[in-house]
């Protein structure tokens, strides 16, 4: 009973020591009439202890998912599948890169990290019957940026390839994501004085990497709205007073693996050149929650080279490396982009290098536009294919500087007035004569050459403009219409020009998708064969030529999508419509998109054969920048600023994101306040 006592008097000290060293009673969240959180705050910390509070309010359990993962927790919260994410983060030894890196990190943006710490931490002190897992908090600044190593190495592909190694998949093929789209128009392309940018990343609907919308305002010049996700403490894409920015994943070659030459006589030394290594072994331990409140541990025997991680399957000892080993930066690079007021400041916060991939799409109110296919990517012998599995034999394969900025390919202000990413070729980011050219790069950057469906349809769409207006603007951005040479990973071309009575019974699909006109609008008939057509054959990937299929397979596929309609929908003549949905709780709405439009929507399985939205199309934020005046802003998220279902902003905003329509938002605090629907502050 003593101790009990003790430990509620030591919590509320600690209690009072966050409050006094915070002030959270001088931080404002203040909610707009879509539950959005507006932080305003004398500093930069104390606006990041409030997006803290307020995105906890929201979201508290994606957020304690993310950063129970960074602690090896995972286990005791999701019990089997939880303690595979503990494995990973335990051989990527996450623990040992921050220990390694954290003082590399700036005293300021320390500063920023501990504000957001001390508000989560508080919140879960005030709110200990949502905390998942007993002694989870509180989290420490060694810990989130822990969670911040796993969230980049997972974006740039550690579990693909670790999990493809331990099958004894030693692929090294990029991994191709489900996209995203960044326009940006300076004003001679508009014919206005409205420089315009869209951000608009293709992401999951829901979970941890999901935007959560925020505007961030501070008396240290902090100004800045967009998106973020769970844990983050700063704006990770979208605008400040003077700029904004947009990101999309890019394909260069962001993982090394290597074939360890392992000596016959001893299974833990492996050569490189002339000398014997052994293999460094640790033990991870691991938590797992089985049932009725019982936890089991147990340990994995995990192996390290030179190179990295280790992973032993049945075609030898196969190690990897990533760029995240060697840099935790990334979110403080995020905050010095939140910070920039024009192009310059902006390149040197990418000077950094820090953030490991993704495109950046850049504009400003001061008629500039740039795009850069961003990396932190190693010098590599050029002797070496690197884009095959890789000698571990030498230290010639074993890099360790990496490229500058100035070596990544880059475009600014193009004669043709834009730039555009659809995760497509960085070579191809706008007009064909203001393009850059593969020679003039370093080929072991893996930098790709690929075009996809929406990288070919926006080509098609701005040859018929010679300036683009605010309504051009949104016809292109939410354009939901294939080009008519499709560029999936499996080239289904040919059952746009298949005899029809070759499929059988499965000939009036046959006849719909020939009469098809390539659009994902709701009244059309076509696009839910398309949809169940192709996803059935995208699951025989692995056992078919998917440069050449033959017509057996195809037409396995299109019986499928007959009889699945057929038997759910009673007709064949299915609309978009009557199939695909945006489903939040008891709320559905019918939803237009397809896989690979530029208006995206990748679905899956719902119920009676109807399927529902998953990725895509998710927070939208479309930005003019006038050359005076703040920028106009028009956002919409796929549900709501909630994740908690009780919450009147739990699905608010999915009527205006399936009707394409937006709310507006802006950067004046004072308007915010005035027009405010709740005011508060943290605790």
């Amino acid at each position: 009973m003593a101790r009990d006592y003790f430990l509620v008097l030591l919590l509320l000290v600690i209690s009072l020591e966050i409050s006094a060293q915070w002030h959270p009673d001088q931080i404002e969240i203040i909610r707009d009439q879509w539950g959005v959180p507006h932080i305003y705050a004398a500093t930069d910390a104390q606006v990041s202890y409030g997006l803290a509070w307020a995105h906890a309010e929201d979201d508290f359990g994606t957020i304690q998912t993310t950063l129970l993962a960074a602690k090896g927790m995972l286990g005791l919260h999701l019990g089997k599948d939880g303690a595979i994410a503990d494995y990973v983060v335990g051989l990527l030894r996450t623990k040992e890169i921050v220990a390694e890196h954290l003082d590399e990190v700036s005293p300021e943006f320390l500063k920023i990290v501990n504000g957001y710490l001390a508000g989560l931490n508080a919140y879960a002190e005030h709110h200990p019957q949502e905390v998942f897992v007993k002694k989870a908090f509180p989290i420490t600044v060694q810990e989130v940026f822990q969670a911040y190593v796993l969230q980049l190495a997972i974006m740039d592909g550690a579990d693909g390839v670790i999990g493809g190694l331990i099958k004894g998949n030693i692929d090294h093929a990029a991994l191709i994501g489900i996209g995203s789209n960044a326009l940006a128009f300076n004003r001679s392309k508009t014919g206005s004085d409205h420089v315009m940018l869209a951000v608009n990343a293709h992401q999951p609907l829901e979970g941890p990497a999901a935007w959560y919308e925020a505007h961030l305002v501070s008396e240290e010049g902090w100004n800045a709205m967009g998106g973020l996700f769970p844990g983050g403490p700063v704006i990770f894409h979208g605008t400040n007073e003077h700029l904004g920015w947009a990101h999309t994943v890019n394909h260069p070659d962001k993982i090394d693996i290597f074939e360890l030459e392992m000596d016959p006589q001893n299974k833990r030394r492996y050569r490189m050149d002339s000398s014997w290594h052994t293999l460094e072994k640790r033990k991870i331990a691991l938590r797992i929650k089985i049932f009725l409140g019982l936890k089991i541990r147990i340990k994995k025997v995990a192996y390290y080279s030179k190179y990295g991680p280790v992973i032993r399957n049945d075609k030898g000892y196969f190690a990897f490396k990533m760029s995240v080993f060697d840099e935790i930066r990334a979110v403080e690079q995020w905050y010095n982009m939140n910070k920039s007021q024009n192009l310059n400041e902006f390149k040197e916060a990418l000077e950094m290098v820090a953030i490991p991939s993704f495109n950046i799409m850049y504009a400003d109110r001061y008629d500039n536009i740039f795009y850069v296919s961003n990396g932190k990517i190693p010098f590599r012998d050029s002797k070496f294919d690197w884009k095959k599995t890789l000698p571990g034999n030498t230290f010639r394969t074993l890099t360790e500087e990496y490229h500058k900025f100035e070596d990544l390919p880059q475009l600014t202000n193009p004669s043709s007035g834009y730039l555009f990413n659809t995760n497509n070729s960085a070579y191809s980011a706008s007009a064909a004569d203001d393009n850059l050219s593969f020679d003039d790069f370093d080929s072991t950057m893996g930098y790709q050459l690929h075009e996809n469906n929406r990288s070919i349809r926006f080509m098609q769409l701005m040859e018929q403009y010679d300036t683009i207006s605010w309504e051009n603007f949104l016809s292109i951005k939410y354009d939901a219409t294939l080009p008519d040479s499709l560029y999936y990973n499996i080239n289904v071309n040919a059952v746009f020009r298949m005899d029809p009575l070759l499929a059988g019974k499965a000939a009036p699909t046959v006849r719909i998708l020939q009469k098809w006109n390539r659009r994902g609008e709701l009244h059309e008939i076509g696009a839910a064969h398309f949809n169940e057509f192709y996803l059935h054959l995208m699951g025989k990937k692995n056992r078919i030529d998917v440069d050449e299929v033959k017509p057996v397979q195809m037409i396995e596929s299109l019986h499928y999508a007959h009889e699945k309609l057929l038997k759910n929908f009673g007709k064949i003549e299915v609309t978009l419509g009557e199939y695909q949905f945006l489903v939040r709780g008891d709320k559905t709405l019918p939803m237009r998109g397809l896989g690979d439009v530029l208006a995206a929507m990748y679905s899956r399985p719902y119920k009676e054969g109807k399927v529902k939205g998953v990725a895509g199309d998710s927070y939208i934020m479309l930005v003019r920048y006038p050359s005076q005046g703040l920028p106009i802003i028009e956002t919409v998220n796929s549900y709501g600023a909630s994740n908690r279902p009780e919450s009147p902003h739990y699905a608010d905003q999915m009527k205006m994101f399936v009707n394409q329509e937006r709310k507006q938002m802006t950067l004046d605090i004072d308007l915010v306040r005035d027009k405010a629907e709740k005011i508060y502050h943290p605790k």
